[in-house]
């Protein structure tokens, strides 16, 4: 590619130095270019092929950085970061100590607003553009970009609402595929699928209802016909809203086909686009196959179960049930707080929900889990996906901060299963009805038993496990957090092993008390080990535990320090936290020496 346009390319500036009849052959190099990268390196593939030429033409358009672009989510800001300076380093994109997999503020003035989850982008557009106002400056645009599945979204719609009654200079761009990483679902959809196959109907405009300035639908593949809109919309004043329609995938035959699938493919051969299949033979399930096999199976014996997940069924593997029992599983787009609330309601009216959220958008629901949920003690029973460190996504998607932030909840139990066997028992005793609302936190991956399909048992609540006795040192672990702390001991000598204890709290709320006075009791040093933020997680807990009763054991807390921690494969970023097996071993050594 010595010869490419692309190589020319070092930020905007050098993209509109182009004549307008190059650019249709810089967006089939910046397409290739993605193409290639991600086969080998994974990441986010048919949202940044779909928006090739849109990227190119509001680089080309407008005056970047000065002008201030927003894409909401991130997903599809790949060929955003080629074109503005990253293109030499693109490959180490969502590796560690690489560039983000989505916008980041510190990371390049083009990215002006950090976005790993949806639907944000109008709001902070709009008060770019708002300050942009109270400040003087006339002649700066600015733009969103979000996609027909965030769109839906509540925060999207307050944000139109407010967009509305300003003056503000903001272009919202609709990047319509029809799908986000599952297939878009709705009314609205439903409502943006008739304005495509018939653009001159006479049903009522939503944006125009709204008082923003609306053009559309166009072929947003069309750059001539992007940059004329562009142009023309940029000499405007006010709020605009452009709809365009785009392919997911574009330019990839097989991204095309299979939208789904090649959302994040993994690995694949760049030339013909097929997948490198993952030898998965006698591997262990995924957490998230066990929740979904499991909460179909357990459908299968009682009527009453329903299941939510906001957007998405195959990440959360909710659409094994879905495919089962359409009648009781629901995906209701990107709305975690309705998800939430609508669990609630099927609650009070005697069904048994189980609502699916991955553990970082549950933040975005938090009022909901205290205000609709846990102060009406309605036993909604929350399954957290992809808690603990979830790799390469990053910060935005790690979830580390439930523990923490639900445990300061009354009325709300939390379970962290240490493999899928608890899982799939915690669900069963779940779905035999409780007597308060339970959230059950399970990590991204695999887990280590092949043979989990076994006969439903019980799980007392707040009931800890003693997996090993010693007596000196007690390791308090939480989930999978067990795993580690066991490959830690095998580090260890026959002497050193004896000294130390291993016990599995499982339940943070309510705490196994009598185990707790045990260890601390019976001990000369805890050290507790979570996936999770220390600061208000576990090993706060275990502080509490000890201040209240008057234990002057000394207690030293291992998980996640106060800081943000970036992308990067997950014993990576273990290994960063100090919670891998050798960084506890060395830790374990060191407190036994000084013992």
């Amino acid at each position: 590619m010595s010869n490419s346009l692309l190589n020319t390319i070092n930020d905007p500036s050098d993209l509109r130095s182009l004549p307008p009849d190059q650019l249709e052959d810089l967006a089939a190099e910046l397409r290739r270019f993605i193409i290639d990268i991600v086969a080998t390196k994974e990441g986010h593939l048919g949202a940044s092929l779909g928006v090739v030429e849109l990227t190119i033409a509001l680089h080309y358009i407008f005056n970047t950085p000065d002008d201030k672009l927003v894409w909401d989510v991130g997903h599809q800001a790949y060929g955003h970061k080629i074109l503005t300076g990253r293109r030499d380093i693109f490959d180490t994109n969502r590796q560690l100590d690489g560039i983000s997999g989505f916008p980041k503020r510190s990371e390049s003035i083009y990215d002006t607003f950090g976005t790993g989850h949806s639907s944000t982008s109008i709001s902070a557009a709009l008060g770019m553009a708002m300050a942009s106002k109270m400040q003087g400056i006339s002649d700066r645009r600015h733009i969103a970009v979000i996609g027909d599945a965030s769109i839906a979204a509540g925060m999207a719609f307050e944000a139109l609402n407010h967009t509305g009654v300003s003056d503000a200079n903001l272009l919202i761009i609709l990047n319509d595929n029809a799908i986000g990483i599952d297939p878009s679902v709705g009314a609205l959809k439903n409502y943006l699928t008739r304005i495509k196959e018939y653009p001159n109907h006479r049903a009522p405009n939503i944006i125009k209802a709204l008082n923003i300035d609306y053009t559309g639908p166009i072929d947003g593949h069309d750059l001539p016909l992007l940059l004329k809109e562009l142009e023309r919309i940029k000499k405007l004043e006010g709020p605009h809203f452009l709809h365009l329609i785009t392919t997911k995938g574009k330019g990839l035959k097989k991204a095309e086909e299979d939208q789904v699938r090649y959302h994040a493919p993994g690995r694949f051969d760049a030339r013909t686009g097929k997948l490198i299949p993952e030898n998965t033979e006698g591997l262990p399930p995924r957490f998230q196959d066990v929740f979904g096999k499991t909460v179909t199976e357990l459908a299968g014996y009682n009527d009453k179960i329903t299941a939510i997940t906001p957007a998405m069924p195959t990440g959360s593997s909710l659409n094994i049930m879905m495919k089962t029992y359409p009648d009781r599983a629901f995906d209701v787009g990107i709305a975690e707080q309705h998800a939430v609330t609508l669990a609630a309601g099927m609650a009070e009216s005697g069904m048994i929900p189980f609502c699916n959220i991955y553990s970082t958008f549950l933040q975005r629901a938090y009022d909901q889990v205290i205000h609709d949920v846990a102060l009406q003690d309605l036993p909604v029973i929350f399954c957290l996906d992809r808690a603990g460190l979830v790799g390469h996504d990053g910060a935005t998607h790690h979830g580390i901060f439930d523990l923490a932030f639900l445990r300061c909840i009354p009325n709300l139990i939390i379970f962290a299963p240490r493999n899928v066997v608890e899982l799939r028992n915690i669900l069963y005793t779940a779905s035999k009805g409780l007597a308060h609302p339970i959230a059950i936190r399970y990590p991204r991956g695999r887990g280590r038993i092949t043979e989990w399909e076994k006969p439903f048992n019980t799980i007392a609540i707040g009931k800890g496990d003693i997996l090993r006795k010693g007596n000196k040192i007690a390791l308090v672990t939480i989930g999978n957090m067990a795993y580690n702390v066991q490959d830690a001991l095998s580090q260890l000598t026959k002497e050193e092993l004896q000294a130390v204890s291993h016990y599995d709290l499982r339940f943070l709320k309510p705490l196994d008390t009598k185990m707790l006075h045990e260890v601390f009791l019976e001990h000369r040093a805890v050290i507790t080990v979570e996936d999770g933020v220390v600061h208000g997680g576990m090993g706060s807990a275990l502080l509490e535990f000890a201040a209240e009763h008057g234990y002057k054991t000394p207690v030293f807390l291992k998980g996640i320090p106060d800081t943000f921690i970036e992308h990067g494969n997950v014993k990576e970023l273990f290994r960063i936290a100090e919670i891998d097996e050798m960084s506890l071993a060395q830790e374990l050594k060191q407190l036994l020496a000084k013992m």
